[in-house]
C-alpha cells in the first residue's frame, strides 16, 4: 500500500498537468485574400495582423517566425521586402 500512494499521486499530477497545459492551436486568422498594409489588414503586415488577431483570440502572442510560417502556408504574401 505504501508504494501505491506515490504512484497514484504522480499519476494525478501528470493528468492535471496535461489537462491544464496550453494547447497548440492551428486555427489562425485567414489572411490569404488580404493585402499587406491595407485597411482590412489594419495597416499591418500580414504576419503582424495574424499575430494581433491571435492575441485577441487566445490572449498570448505567437512568435514572428510562427506567424510568417502560418501566412506562407496560407499562400499569402508576407509584406516583407523581397530584394
Amino acid at each position: 500500500m505504501r508504494k501505491f500512494i506515490p504512484v497514484v499521486v504522480i499519476a494525478a499530477v501528470a493528468v492535471a498537468g496535461a489537462a491544464f497545459a496550453p494547447q497548440a492551436r492551428a486555427d489562425y486568422a485567414d489572411v490569404k485574400t488580404m493585402t499587406p498594409f491595407s485597411p482590412n489588414a489594419n495597416y499591418m503586415s500580414l504576419p503582424g495582423f495574424l499575430r494581433y488577431k491571435f492575441l485577441l483570440s487566445d490572449g498570448r502572442w505567437i512568435s514572428r517566425e510562427e506567424a510568417v510560417e502560418a501566412v506562407a502556408q496560407q499562400g499569402a504574401p508576407t509584406g516583407a521586402p523581397t530584394g
